[in-house]
């Protein structure tokens, strides 16, 4: 392990320990919640800091035992396994101490649209049995029908703890392989689905004027066209300075509508915003793992063949039926691994 690396332990050890005194210290108020948050936080990287320097310890006195002959053998084989156990120690304590994404713990709004060759709303359902899978709450907050009964648009909250850190490397163009059943001569058609996956924005994390948003209200329609409301309960919410709009007519309320307008409009800005922040550092790390950008395509999925490919780690997995009924954690916990690699090499 690097001295510097030993260095930034003992200071994280030396952090905890002054921590627990000013709560032992009977403080109060902010100064008591976020001295409580940071322990919390740093408390699981500090048991696996003792539980190396445990190891190393007991390694240390292994190597002493080898000069003694009636207790070589026994120390051999106890370093052996010490030392087999050091790496994977060493990497998990490298792996917290990556910078942490504060998304990552947050729901998340997905937007998923066709893009080229048609519709495909067997993705929108795919993630909501992938949300139900981790007890997840998916609430469908916008799907519009095509004329065909296809998929316009599908957009839908999905709450719970760390949603944004599972969902987000699926934000992207998908790209679905099939041979339709009006197909008569088993020709394959190719479809492209564009994802976005954004996190739960606060009020507090945006900064909206009401005076920059222009609100227009209308009929709700149907495919086709047909108003399928006789009130005016759809909405549409244009934020001027960005130019960024939403509209919602999935309630029969105007006032749901709009408030779940207004979650959407928070949640692009507050993407935009975290956008913005990660192109700065983008030079800082060239090999990411996607990134994130609409337009990139990463992901097939071929029916014929019954494979998904995911194109950005090259990996190919013969499931698709799996897949459909939301079995993506194969894919998103390697996705996850090659990112933190990457970043740990970075690192260093």
């Amino acid at each position: 392990m690097s001295l510097n690396l030993d260095e930034k332990l003992d200071r994280i050890v030396a952090r905890a320990e002054e921590l627990r005194a000013l709560l032992s210290d009977a403080i109060s108020g902010e100064d008591f919640v976020r001295a409580s948050r940071e322990l919390s936080d740093i408390e699981p990287v500090v048991a696996r800091i003792d539980e190396l320097r445990a190891v190393e310890r007991q390694a240390t006195n292994a190597e002493t035992m080898l000069t003694d002959p009636e207790m070589r053998e026994l120390a051999e084989d106890e370093l052996r396994s010490l030392r087999e156990r050091l790496p994977a120690l060493q990497h998990e304590i490298r792996l917290s101490l990556l910078p942490k994404d504060e998304a990552d713990e947050r729901s998340a709004i997905l937007e998923i649209r066709p893009a080229a060759g048609g519709d495909e709303a067997a993705l929108f359902a795919a993630y909501q049995k992938f949300a139900a899978l981790h007890a997840w709450r998916f609430e469908i907050m916008e799907y519009s029908d095509t004329e065909l009964g296809g998929l316009k648009e599908g957009i839908a909250e999905i709450t719970g703890r760390n949603v944004f850190a599972r969902f987000k490397y699926e934000s992207g163009v998908h790209r679905v392989q099939r041979v339709p059943t009006t197909e008569t001569q088993g020709r394959i058609h190719t479809s492209t689905v564009t994802v976005a996956v954004l996190p739960e924005a606060e009020e507090v994390d945006v900064d909206i004027n009401e005076s920059d948003l222009r609100i227009d209200v209308y009929r709700a329609s149907g495919a086709g066209g047909q108003h399928v409301n006789k009130t005016e309960s759809a909405v549409r919410i244009t934020h001027l300075p960005t130019g960024i709009i939403v509209a919602m007519q999935e309630e029969r309320s105007q006032h749901k509508n709009r408030a779940k307008a207004m979650k959407i409009l928070r949640a692009r800005m507050y993407e935009a915003q975290r956008s913005s922040l990660a192109a700065t550092r983008a030079a800082d790390r060239k090999s990411q793992v996607g990134t994130g950008d609409r337009s990139e395509r990463i992901r097939t999925y071929n029916f014929p063949q019954g494979r998904v490919s995911d194109h950005r780690i090259n990996l190919t997995l013969y499931k698709i039926d799996r897949v459909m009924q939301g079995e993506f954690d194969d894919f998103i916990d390697a996705l996850t691994a090659e990112d933190q690699a990457a970043r740990l090499a970075a690192d260093e």
